[in-house]
């Protein structure tokens, strides 16, 4: 049996892509054609971007929130991931003012100290800033926590497939 919408007509089948990828951490992946994009995250933070109108995604996996200059400035700091995701979108024809975001990742992995600031609030304060300041709006988000993430991004429709990590949090014995 068919499920029926409140018109009586069968939902119009979504389209999932043929293509795969996985991404790997300092990473990040956008093109044209639709893929299911996949990526596991601890304190690491994927910014998933998408233009609903020219049906254009694109992901990035940064393990840290700043590039201080020295070295290259990869992918795998935040303020470069981000920028460089923005960069690739527009290149491919999305428009600045379509772009929508979501958020996942920047679980703490390790018990700390208390006080400190753990590896994922940084990944997550960046992200939110940088976004902010670009003014994408952040429509979706999994964030924090003490469990990892695996997340399917279809970059085709925008859409995010989540499960967090079974794990255990061991704290610190004093």
């Amino acid at each position: 049996m068919v499920a029926q919408t409140r018109q009586g007509s069968p939902p119009a089948p979504q389209p999932s892509p043929e293509k795969t990828h996985y991404l790997y951490p300092g990473a990040l992946f956008c093109q044209a054609e639709p893929h299911l994009v996949t990526t596991v995250l601890g304190s690491c933070i994927s910014v998933c971007l998408w233009d609903p109108v020219a049906g254009i995604g694109g992901i990035n996996h940064y393990l840290l929130p700043l590039w201080n200059g020295e070295g290259l400035p990869t992918p795998k700091y935040g303020n470069i991931a981000i920028e460089k995701l923005i960069e690739k979108m527009l290149q491919l024809g999305s428009a600045r003012g379509r772009l929508k975001a979501k958020v996942f990742g920047g679980a703490t992995m390790w018990q700390v100290n208390q006080g400190l600031i753990t590896v994922g609030e940084r990944n997550i304060a960046l992200a939110q800033d940088v976004l902010g300041a670009e003014k994408i709006p952040v429509v979706g988000s999994d964030l924090g926590g003490n469990l990892g993430r695996k997340i399917i991004y279809n970059t085709g429709t925008g859409e995010v497939l989540l499960r967090r990590n079974r794990g255990a949090f061991l704290e610190k014995k004093e």
